[in-house]
């Protein structure tokens, strides 16, 4: 395709993702900038789906702690945090029809919940758009981040969106518009678990020197209507067991009673899970007959479903957060504390530690004589901080900080000890006394995929009923994922050979089963011979693939702006 021309725009800061880190940033710096009487400091925020919250999953039990800062009137203002946790249950599934719970003092202490609301954190995310308006953010949903633009001396730039209208053979059609670039002082990137750009950010800046591999869970989710006599309004469970310990895999699921005879219910995957054979999805709809769970949802009807991968290396995978003319915040960076199994308020907290340090940088050169308004040029660049280290400094000296700290051990105590012995470390840790030294977990979740004929356990799954399972392919359509057909497939082969020729053979080519959306299939051709299809349209956008392939041979990157999923109430 010959050069295009684009439009740029100028912003001092531009932020990739209105998510609750990104809206958390740039909620920040406009209060900052407005408090210390820079009123026409700028930031913009760019965003893929369609709109602010169309692609927020989550399951969400939302500490309120960073919150507490960003709006400390945040009930009066109308924050959609209706039902406080009231009652907090650990249950073990001990077999297909039997389970135990936990009694409360036996639980980590980090897994407590009180204090804590059930919340649609779609919802939580679409009203911090409204106060990040109000305080005159410029959000573009439906634009999507697919370039990093950098200057002559390798700092980042900006961020270019992507081009509208490039048909599957990759020539402009006649609904072709070109994406903008979007310059900037400084580059927040907030794309969430396994961003796209992030990706490349840590691998050009070698951000993950001297850390921990990062590891990432699957998380699969449906939310559900369900008969209001069985409906407990701020009821919060969570547990471990069967299914997954059949197939010797490690997660967990959980089921929050919300607002208006809700339930929210799933299950979390780790993907260093090593039989090939094994389901995530199918799993999670196998976990749905046990009577613990059942009983809430029979009579009931599934409303939406949707699926996302976690960030969960916590502390000890945590790479470098700032590089020449730019930072990364919330899942990008990889926040989330795993040992509570929630990441909103650490992910709020990063944003809003990192606005604080952009901020002071862009008055700092506006007190040199820079001005706002304005992205950094060539002339100007001696008056405006190319790195902010001091976003480190903050993050050190932070709660964020601490909070990760006590929780280190938590991921690699489960990979190393199981279920059982790792419960027990955790306990202690959490609960009697911290453990002084830290676990490190050096694997890396595609590498610990074992081959076919090193496994001898594979799984049988029931068909899905229509009632209380379900394929694949009807819960994408509850998904509501739309993406325009004609243009190029957004799952990206290195080697297009490999997933017939080397994946099939050795794993049975386990994206048939990894992705959550019937996104990767192998069709057999007229003369016996295979092939791999990828049925793009339906991607939910978890990126569970450009994670798991043990390969490394599939990369996730965006798709036309607005497309993917559109979650309601998620």
């Amino acid at each position: 395709m010959e050069h295009i021309e684009r439009e740029s725009m100028e912003f001092d800061v531009v932020i990739v993702g209105a998510g609750p880190a990104g809206l958390s940033a740039a909620i920040k710096i406009r209060q900052l900038a407005i408090e210390h009487n820079l009123p026409d400091l700028s930031v913009c925020v760019v965003e893929k789906g369609s709109e602010v919250g169309a692609h927020i999953l989550s399951g969400a039990l939302l500490e309120p702690r960073a919150l507490n800062e960003l709006f400390p009137d945040w009930k009066e203002l109308g924050a959609p945090l209706n039902v406080p946790v009231n009652q907090d249950q650990t249950h073990f599934l001990l077999s297909a029809t039997t389970s135990k719970e936990a009694p409360h003092w036996m639980v980590p202490k980090t897994m407590h919940n009180d204090g804590n609301y059930v919340v649609s954190l779609g919802n939580v995310v679409r009203w911090l758009g409204q106060k990040a308006e109000e305080l005159e953010v410029s959000i573009f949903p439906g634009f999507a981040a697919s370039d990093v633009l950098y200057h002559a001396d390798g700092a980042v730039k900006g961020i270019q969106t992507g081009d509208m209208g490039i048909g599957k053979d990759g020539e402009p059609t006649h609904n072709f518009t070109p994406g903008y670039e979007l310059h900037a002082k400084y580059t927040i990137f907030a794309e969430g678990c396994r961003g796209n750009l992030g990706k490349r950010l840590i691998a050009k800046y070698n951000l993950d020197k001297d850390v921990d591999p990062q590891h990432y869970g699957i998380g699969i989710k449906e939310l559900w209507e369900i008969d209001p006599a069985k409906h407990k309004a701020g009821l919060a469970m969570h547990g471990a067991g069967w299914p997954l310990n059949e197939t010797g895999s490690s997660g967990g699921w959980w089921l929050y009673h919300a607002e208006n005879n809700q339930v929210t219910l799933g299950m979390i995957v780790d993907l260093s899970y090593e039989n090939p054979h094994m389901y995530p999805f199918m799993e999670m709809q196998r976990w749905k007959t046990h009577p613990l769970i059942k009983q809430y949802l029979e009579g009931g009807k599934r409303i939406s479903y949707g699926a996302r991968a976690v960030v969960k290396g916590g502390l000890n995978a945590l790479p470098k957060l700032t590089f020449p003319g730019g930072c990364l915040v919330g899942d990008d960076a990889g926040f989330l504390n795993f040992a509570k199994i929630k990441g909103s308020h650490t992910a709020m907290k990063s944003g809003m530690l990192c606005a604080e340090a952009v901020f002071e940088a862009i008055q700092a050169g506006v007190a040199k004589g820079g001005e706002v308004a304005y992205a950094r040029v060539t002339e100007g660049e001696d008056l405006f901080a190319k790195e902010l280290t001091s976003y480190t400094d903050k993050f050190n000296n932070s709660w964020l900080k601490e909070e990760l700290y006590r929780s280190r051990n938590f991921g690699p105590a489960m990979h190393k000890f199981g279920q059982w012995v790792g419960g027990a470390f955790n306990f202690i840790d959490q609960n009697v006394f911290k453990i002084p030294f830290t676990l490190h977990d050096l694997g890396t979740d595609h590498g610990a995929l074992k081959t076919v004929d090193a496994v001898s356990f594979k799984p049988t799954y029931p068909k899905p009923d229509g009632k209380l399972t379900f394929d694949r392919l009807s819960s994408v359509f509850v998904s509501n994922t739309v993406h325009e057909e004609n243009q190029p497939a957004h799952l990206k082969l290195t080697d297009a050979s490999i997933p017939v020729n080397v994946n099939l053979p050795k794993w049975d080519e386990p994206a048939q089963r990894y992705c959550p959306a019937g996104v990767y299939e192998i069709m057999e051709n007229d003369d016996g011979s295979k092939r791999f299809q990828i049925n793009a349209a339906n991607c939910v956008h978890c990126k569970t693939c450009d994670i798991k392939d043990p390969t490394q041979n599939i990369t996730w990157v965006t798709p036309e702006g607005g497309g993917g999923p559109n979650y309601p109430n998620m």
